[in-house]
């Protein structure tokens, strides 16, 4: 019916190719257009102006020898006063495009190591994203923005890699560890010479209060009973000690305490040795 009334509809965002007997005559607009077809007008094609994506795979080889898969994601539409061109000058705009980031990414990435291309995925997407623009505006296309959207090492590679960064990890959690069991340990050692110091020091008082406690019992004995000597009143009491002893072990059926030799007269002899230990002490 459009073509019986000379007339065509051409979509919003998109333009048609107008052409008079073979000829290119105009671009035309979205909208309701005339084209007269009794003198020969007819549209050719028609072009969208929605912004488009291609993705394309390209698999390279870096500089340590890795192979690798980069993919890249275009985003390019057409330019509306270059719509002619876009139409006449290109039969398979995709095909031009992926050869141009084909020759990009293999220019680029054979001069990196494997770490350096993740590291520089932006510049070369910059690289790819310049050449593309100055080679496709000649044709009518402008080229928006170039991502580098992943980079895929080969299988082997990826396993190593992941080892690596594993093995990487496992060290430094093994440091860490051992580090925390240093700092246990010297958090104990310093927690048990504390103790034995504070444990000597409760000891060296407890002494010190029994040798206070047997000298005042000495002189107030030797004061109150005319006639003893030190050496009687330390006897005495090494006697009564001893029996106390004697006492608290039969008190408890589970004790393990032992003496040799056993029996009252060996306690002169133990204050005998001390005594006579203590003489020759003072002589060297």
């Amino acid at each position: 019916m459009g073509n019986l009334l000379c007339c065509v509809l051409v979509k919003q965002s998109d333009v048609a190719i107008k052409e008079r007997f073979g000829k290119f005559e105009k671009v035309l607009n979205p909208g309701l257009q005339f084209v007269p077809w009794v003198i020969g007008d007819y549209v050719a094609g028609h072009l969208t102006l929605r912004l488009q994506q291609l993705d394309v795979q390209c698999e390279t080889k870096t500089k340590d020898n890795v192979f690798v898969t980069v993919v890249a994601s275009i985003q390019y539409r057409v330019l509306v006063d270059k719509a002619s061109d876009a139409f006449y000058r290109l039969s398979n705009p995709t095909s031009q495009i992926k050869a141009y980031v084909f020759d990009v990414i293999r220019a680029c990435v054979p001069k990196l190591n494997l770490d350096d291309v993740f590291e520089q995925k932006n510049e070369i997407a910059k690289s790819v994203e310049e050449e593309l623009d100055k080679a496709m505006t000649a044709y009518g296309y402008e080229i928006l923005q170039t991502l580098i959207i992943d980079i895929e090492p080969d299988q082997q590679v990826k396993r190593a890699m992941n080892e690596i960064n594993a093995a990487a990890r496992m060290r430094v959690a093994a440091n860490e560890k051992a580090e925390a069991e240093k700092i246990i340990q010297i958090k104990r050692a310093e927690g048990e010479a504390e103790s034995k110091y504070l444990s000597g020091l409760g000891i060296a008082r407890q002494r010190q209060a029994i040798v206070d406690g047997l000298r005042d019992s000495v002189l107030g004995f030797a004061g109150n009973v005319p006639g003893t000597s030190a050496k009687d009143v330390l006897d005495m009491v090494m006697m009564t000690q001893y029996f106390d002893t004697m006492r608290d072990i039969g008190a408890h059926s589970k004790s393990s305490s032992v003496f040799i030799p056993h029996g009252p007269g060996a306690v002169a002899d133990v204050a005998t040795q001390i005594r006579n230990g203590l003489l020759q002490a003072h002589q060297t």
